[in-house]
């Protein structure tokens, strides 16, 4: 079973092994981020503003630290989409501790997962390192693990990953065979203000979780 493995130390290839686990390029697979998106209010895109806005003052104020970045992005975008407001259900999960291993270096990046779940159907896995920046495709495989390990076969269940500076949206189908798919790549750094689409899906997706509920 999958509690037998610890989160932190799983890989995509032992998901695909022991779960027989398959990523689905199709995009119409995870049409959820794509389509059907809810519009933004005024005051919400100023509050998305002022979050990028402060994002960058961060960045001109070496050394960068990733808990500071994580509190001035995660926890502001969380509280302008109302997900801490009735009917969302936000809770907290354990962590759990992740590494990535520069060959060329030999240099072992470690960092966090803080885990976050709404209405049992989305998780927000939130990267924290000390070091240098982990890349969100590094909380790929656990993020994978957790939600494998707590839905139901039939259900199809969302997740994000982000460092503070960019975000990944993740589509997983239990079934028999278990299925995966991911979005594009949004990046706080990018011209657009990608807070807009990042927000945007996100009510997606927790709204979906509520009617499947």
């Amino acid at each position: 079973m999958l509690q037998t493995i610890q989160a932190k130390e799983i890989s995509l290839i032992e998901l695909e092994t022991i779960f027989q686990l398959q990523r689905v390029e199709e995009p119409q697979f995870f049409y959820e981020w794509q389509r059907d998106l809810p519009e933004l209010s005024e005051w919400q895109r100023q509050l998305l503003d002022r979050i990028k806005a402060g994002y960058f003052n961060l960045l001109k104020k070496p050394p960068l630290l990733e808990k500071p970045i994580n509190l001035a992005v995660i926890s502001p975008l969380l509280f302008t989409g109302q997900f801490y407001l009735s009917p969302f259900d936000l809770r907290a999960e354990k962590n759990v501790e992740i590494s990535v291993e520069d060959e060329e270096k030999s240099i072992i990046t470690k960092g966090n997962l803080d885990t976050l779940v709404l209405k049992d159907k989305l998780w927000v896995m939130v990267i924290e390192s000390k070091q240098a920046k982990l890349s969100v495709e590094a909380g790929l495989a656990q993020i994978l693990a957790y939600i494998l390990d707590r839905t139901n076969p039939n259900n199809s269940c969302f997740g994000m990953i982000t460092n503070g500076g960019s975000f990944l949206f993740v589509k997983l189908l239990k079934g028999e065979i278990p299925q995966y798919g991911t979005s594009d790549l949004f990046g706080i750094n990018n011209q657009k203000n990608n807070l807009y689409d990042v927000l945007k899906i996100l009510k997606h997706l927790i709204e979906l979780a509520i009617t499947q509920a």
